[in-house]
């Protein structure tokens, strides 16, 4: 997998060592050349290959933070009945019955 990466830098390292020692170069040719030919494309694409492993941790990361909750959640359910999140837990009918709305005459 780092084996385009590191020839890519090779060859950069080249022009820019063929760029400093040519009689017309410059040795701030050869940095920029280095930089410019070199580092910026390979960042770009090693960032753009690390694309999905970034993503594939943080969905594992979202999915455990999701199964610790439920499980936190599902424990604190079974410790105490009385306070789930079922309707009419304590089997009490409700105090207030909404009456039925009739047809108007």
């Amino acid at each position: 997998m780092y084996i385009i990466p590191i020839a890519w830098l090779y060859v950069a390292l080249m022009m820019s060592v063929a760029e400093a020692t040519n009689s017309n170069g410059t040795v701030l040719g050869a940095i920029v050349t280095f930089v410019l030919y070199g580092l910026l494309p390979i960042a770009l694409m090693l960032y753009f290959m690390g694309t999905p492993g970034r993503k594939r941790k943080i969905r594992a990361k979202e999915m455990a933070e999701r199964e610790a909750a439920i499980a936190a959640h599902a424990a604190a359910a079974a410790s105490d009945p009385k306070d789930s999140a079922q309707p009419d837990a304590g089997s009490q009918a409700p105090a207030d019955p909404v009456t039925p709305v009739g047809k108007e005459p």
